[in-house]
């Protein structure tokens, strides 16, 4: 069984978040992290992309490529802060062509309680939201499980 090295990028609105639902879901293979089910995975970078408009995100990818980085995850506060980050889009395309590393968005199950705020509202209307969400949707059980 091959070792999937991952570095997590979070918001730097939540700079100081200690990961705890990253990690979580990271160990028990939820949300954006069941693609690893069955697979030997170890975290070689945790940081946030410093801030709007992802001043750290080269430097850091930078890192986390030397480390061993497989792949990076884009975490689920992207997606769920509000507003979600206007850059997913573009971090994205610049790790896997700069780097040559797969880039996944996502990591821990949306929150129901961000999931409905967020459909109420509309935020995640529009082309391009149903596949940045496919990774962390999972079920209402897994969201609440999340809150």
């Amino acid at each position: 069984m091959k070792k999937i090295n991952i570095g997590i990028i979070i918001c730097d609105r939540y700079s100081s978040c200690a990961g705890g639902k990253c990690l979580r879901s990271l160990r028990n293979r939820d949300g954006a992290f069941d693609r690893y089910k069955g697979s030997e995975v170890e975290l070689v970078g945790y940081t946030t992309c410093g801030g709007c408009p992802g001043g750290n995100v080269e430097q850091a990818t930078g890192e986390m490529v030397e480390n061993g980085a497989d792949v990076v995850h884009l975490a689920t506060g992207l997606v769920v802060g509000y507003p979600p980050c206007p850059y997913i889009d573009h971090f994205k395309s610049f790790i896997e062509e700069r780097y040559d590393l797969e880039v996944v968005v996502g990591t821990h199950p949306i929150p129901q309680n961000y999931y409905e705020t967020h459909m109420e509202i509309g935020t995640w209307e529009g082309p391009g939201w149903e596949n940045i969400l496919r990774p962390t949707l999972a079920d209402e059980k897994a969201r609440r499980s999340y809150d």
